[in-house]
């Protein structure tokens, strides 16, 4: 997994347009989603999520990504579970002070973003804290659920 974790930190760019791409595609799902559903396919839904960006990111769950933020490097890596930035602790060569053979999961972080060529670093954004109470939940459906509700009230107004 920390292979994978490295690779999709290396190709953060291509990887993020192709995370665009699924949310597009999810968010169109919307109504489907919401005539079915949502409390019915987060399972079914989870079980992707966590087969593709388990693989890809080495994803904890946490049902809250922001690696779309964090140049595709899963913060909850971190093995101090830092979401919002790293500890102060990260060694001279960029290895994390508590895993001396795991490079700092915000070190990756920052080489991530820079390969996403935006006019601005996301991870310059603060994120919110951990809600522990949407571990083992879909990502994928709460940003759909955001995403349609933002769309509607802009179509509403």
């Amino acid at each position: 997994m920390y292979r994978m974790r490295k690779y999709s930190v290396r190709n953060a760019r291509w990887l993020k347009s192709v995370y665009g791409v699924l949310e597009n595609v999810l968010v169109r799902a919307h109504p489907i989603f919401r005539s079915i559903g949502y409390d019915k396919i987060d399972k079914p839904v989870l079980m992707v999520e966590k087969l593709t960006k388990g693989f890809l990111l080495d994803s904890k769950s946490c049902g809250q990504c922001v690696v779309g933020s964090t140049g595709l490097s899963c913060p909850m890596n971190c093995p101090k579970s830092l979401r919002n930035g790293p500890c102060g602790g990260v060694r001279m060569d960029g290895k994390c002070e508590v895993d001396a053979t795991m490079d700092c999961v915000w070190v990756n972080a920052w080489e991530g973003n820079k390969r996403l060529r935006e006019k601005e670093y996301p991870i310059q954004f603060v994120q919110p804290p951990i809600d522990n109470r949407l571990h083992g939940t879909s990502a994928w459906l709460r940003e759909v659920r955001r995403a349609a509700a933002s769309r509607d009230a802009v179509v509403s107004e």
